[in-house]
């Protein structure tokens, strides 16, 4: 299992050659981490859980692309004509690893059947908690243009969140709930201490912008 692991996570560090640095190749090696983290104590297949942890986000578009709704399926695809390759991958793992990256997307609404895919959802929304997800969160507010928050309510007390225009307000319609929408016990275990990081984080904000009495 080690060496064919290996093997992988080589043809994926080939393979991930995208610009964004909230999708590239030490975003699948996280997402890979989390997932075998989770699998030890969920269970799962192993042989469909490292490829589709590897692989699920090999297609990336912009977040404003209208493309960005395909991304899952076409990774897929991908993934497909990679394991073809691989000795160890016949015809019905292979389905059963597209169908794993397919169902991995949260913001299709997706609820997945199998634990592997459940085990691959939780493991790349873990990465939306803690610091890889602040990170994660500024920089894509600077690809995208935003602001950092909103100058007159930047801690969304008297108006929606709205991520599209400021950064920190994808805290509240994402970040801070990523916790309650896990599939796993140990995924939701991770993301809730991951979770009081989050809200450190803030209340450092909060300091500094306004002092401790806001």
């Amino acid at each position: 299992m080690k060496e064919l692991k290996n093997r992988l996570i080589a043809i994926a560090m080939e393979k991930i050659n995208g610009t964004d640095s909230s999708h590239d190749f030490t975003h699948a090696l996280r997402v890979l981490k989390n997932a075998e983290r989770i699998a030890s104590c969920e269970g799962g297949d192993l042989e469909i859980i490292i490829p589709a942890a590897l692989f699920h986000d090999i297609v990336v578009y912009p977040k404003n692309d209208p493309r960005s709704k395909f991304e899952s399926d076409e990774s897929a695809e991908v993934a497909k004509k990679i394991l073809i390759n691989v000795n160890e991958y016949s015809s019905d793992k292979i389905i059963r690893v597209m169908q794993v990256i397919r169902e991995h997307s949260f913001r299709k609404g997706i609820k997945p059947k199998m634990i592997e895919s459940k085990i691959i959802q939780d493991a790349d929304k873990l990465e939306v908690t803690g610091a890889i997800g602040v990170m994660r969160t500024f920089s894509s507010t600077g690809q995208m243009k935003r602001k950092f928050y909103h100058d007159g309510d930047p801690f969304c007390k008297k108006r929606i969140p709205d991520s599209r225009r400021f950064g920190m307000d994808l805290f509240y319609d994402r970040l801070l709930i990523a916790k309650d929408r896990m599939n796993t016990k140990t995924a939701r275990e991770i993301a809730e201490k991951r979770t009081e990081f989050l809200q450190g984080f803030l209340e450092q904000v909060r300091e500094e912008l306004f002092g401790i009495t806001y």
